[in-house]
């Protein structure tokens, strides 16, 4: 009788050890890459003055926000890489600023894009 029960409990700890593990042993899941997008409109900005420039450089930083999300305060990872989310999306958009300002003079509305 004590052998059996021995058994059974053996048993009934490698079975739980089994089951807690086979989540570790399974295939991390791929996860799938999106790309978000977020509009500026432009036409009410004067983009001649430097008022105009400053407010179309806090809606592109708003918009990349937007488009980047945010990620749990308790996630170095997931901030620090929303921060360059953030920086690289401003940075697509910096890096045409005379196309922009060109179009956004005549009323365009600018693209902010990122994959995540």
């Amino acid at each position: 009788m004590k052998d059996t029960l021995r058994i059974v409990l053996i048993s009934a700890l490698i079975t739980a050890g089994a089951i807690k593990a086979a989540p570790a042993l399974a295939e991390p899941a791929s996860p799938e890459v999106q790309t978000y997008t977020s509009y500026v409109h432009t036409s009410d900005l004067d983009l001649s003055s430097e008022q105009g420039q400053r407010v179309l450089q806090k809606r592109l930083s708003l918009a990349a926000r937007d488009v980047c999300g945010t990620a749990s305060d308790v996630d170095v990872k997931g901030k620090n890489e929303v921060r360059q989310c953030r920086k690289d999306a401003v940075g697509r958009a910096a890096g045409e600023r005379e196309a922009l300002l060109a179009a956004a003079q005549r009323g365009a509305t600018i693209a902010i894009t990122a994959s995540r």
